[in-house]
Formats: C-alpha cells, sequence, structure tokens
C-alpha cells in the first residue's frame, strides 16, 4: 500500500470510528489515530489549510483524530524536576531538533506544529494548532486547539487564541501571515484575521462581533472576518433596549496599514500614528 492509499485507510477508519467509538477497541483504529496526530505533530498534515482560490478548508477527519485521541489515551504522570503534569497528552519534544525556541515555562503540547525560526515565550500552544516560521507567541498568549497560526505574526502579550476542536467541521480560528495582535486581544468562534491585519491592543474578534469599516463615507460591517492589512481597535456602538440605551462592543477598522509599515518593528509606530494602544 503506497503513502497515499496509507492515509485514505488511516482516514476512512478515523472517520468510522468516529461514529462508532466501540472500534477504538481495534488495534488498526488506535493506530490509525495515533498515526495522524503524529503527521499533526510534524507538520505533514494541518487541521485546516488555504485552497488555491484563498478559501480556507477544514480536515475533519483530523479534528476527529484529535477527539478520539482523548479517548486512547491513558492518564499519566511526567515530571520536569520539581514540576510535574499529569494529562493525557505529553509536551512537545526535540525542540532543538525543529529549530523552535520555547521559553520556560511555556509549553507546547504533542500534536502541535510550531515550524522552525518560531519563538514561543511563557505561553501556551495546544493540540492540533499549527504556528508559522517567524511567528511569536508572546508572554502568556494561548494558542487554542487547532487554531492556525501564520508566518511572521505576533501575539503580542496575554493574547488569547480560541480552540475550536467540536464541532469537528467547525472553522478554528484562523490568523494569517504577517498580522500583528495586540496586548489583550481575544479572537474566538473560528474568526479569520486576514493577512497583514492589526488589531490594537482589547480587541474582541468573535463570530458575531461587528467589524465596522469607519474609513469611507459609510460604514461596511464583517461579521467573522477582518478584512487583509486592516488596522482594528475596539469600539462601542449604541443599541437601544426597552430599558434604555447602552453600548454594546464592537471592533473599528480605522485605516488600512502602509508599505512604510509593513516591517515587524514597525508596526508599534503605526498603531500609534493612528492612535491606537499596543
Amino acid at each position: 500500500m503506497n503513502e497515499t492509499n496509507a492515509a485514505n485507510a488511516g482516514r476512512e477508519l478515523i472517520e468510522r470510528a468516529f461514529e462508532d467509538r466501540s472500534l477504538l477497541t481495534r488495534d488498526d483504529v488506535r493506530q490509525a489515530v495515533l498515526s495522524a496526530i503524529a503527521d499533526l505533530d510534524a507538520g505533514r498534515v494541518r487541521v485546516a489549510e488555504k485552497g488555491a482560490d484563498g478559501e480556507w478548508r477544514v480536515n475533519t477527519w483530523l479534528k476527529e483524530a484529535i477527539l478520539l485521541y482523548f479517548g486512547i489515551a491513558p492518564m499519566e504522570l511526567s515530571d520536569i524536576g520539581p514540576i510535574a503534569w499529569h494529562d493525557k497528552i505529553p509536551l512537545k519534544k526535540n525542540l532543538d531538533e525543529g529549530g523552535v525556541r520555547l521559553v520556560p515555562p511555556g509549553a507546547i503540547r504533542y500534536g502541535a506544529h510550531v515550524e522552525k525560526g518560531a519563538i514561543v515565550m511563557p505561553g501556551y500552544v495546544n493540540i492540533g494548532a499549527w504556528v508559522g516560521s517567524g511567528t511569536m507567541v508572546d508572554t502568556w498568549a494561548t494558542v487554542g486547539s487547532c487554531a492556525q497560526i501564520g508566518r511572521n505574526v505576533h501575539l503580542a502579550g496575554g493574547v488569547g487564541i480560541g480552540g475550536v476542536l467540536e464541532p469537528a467541521g467547525a472553522r478554528p480560528v484562523i490568523i494569517e501571515d504577517g498580522c500583528f495582535i495586540g496586548s489583550r486581544c481575544i479572537v474566538v468562534e473560528g474568526a479569520l484575521i486576514e493577512e497583514e491585519a492589526v488589531l490594537g491592543a482589547n480587541t474582541v474578534i468573535t463570530a458575531s462581533t461587528p467589524i465596522i469599516d469607519v474609513t469611507g463615507p459609510e460604514e461596511v460591517i464583517y461579521k467573522g472576518r477582518v478584512p487583509p492589512r486592516s488596522v482594528v481597535i475596539p469600539g462601542v456602538r449604541q443599541k437601544t433596549f426597552p430599558a434604555g440605551t447602552f453600548g454594546l462592543p464592537c471592533a473599528l477598522i480605522i485605516g488600512q496599514r502602509k508599505a512604510s509599515t509593513d516591517r515587524k518593528t514597525s508596526l508599534n509606530q503605526a498603531l500609534r500614528d493612528f492612535g491606537v494602544q499596543v
């Protein structure tokens, strides 16, 4: 059986077992699950991929493999000196061979792939996630399960990138290449931040957050995605309820990145040019 046929056979076993968990007692099914997680860890496969048409597609069977993995992995005690873990999933190993810098007490879980040249400060990268080269996961930033973080991205301190493991067919959070995500931002519920966008500090993007482009004569509203090269800040819009008028959170697109601010080292100044906190 060639490599492609073996992969397809493993996929079929995983899809069948996801519908009928009793199949997890079979050795071939368990091996298919373990092989899928190993492939995710090595970066041979990804939970979501961008096609030639620019659209992201979810490899649902890989998310199913992760969910099945939780069912077959035993709880194990592991420790490094005085620090101990008791979990089903071990930490990622051989970081030196992979060219990844991980600063203690940061953690990358097995089943996540981090490309050579990425840096993880004392943050966290969960199973199924993919982090591109040149990316910085800064202090106390978290990359949730299956999130896809592009190359040359900066996730500033305390950023929360949500995990989307269930339902298995749902799109994970995606941060495309060259984005800058400011301190304490939250991006969840499968939101898509397109290439080279900038989120100012404390911006919250969910599937239902109104993302309002206020740069033209009339507002343009997006939901679930931030267009490429947008500069975004937190905002509030007023809405009247029976009890009165209250401000509801939104996000405001206040400009576009310029060629002079493309380099990561210039992003802080770019945000200040727009009056944005970082």
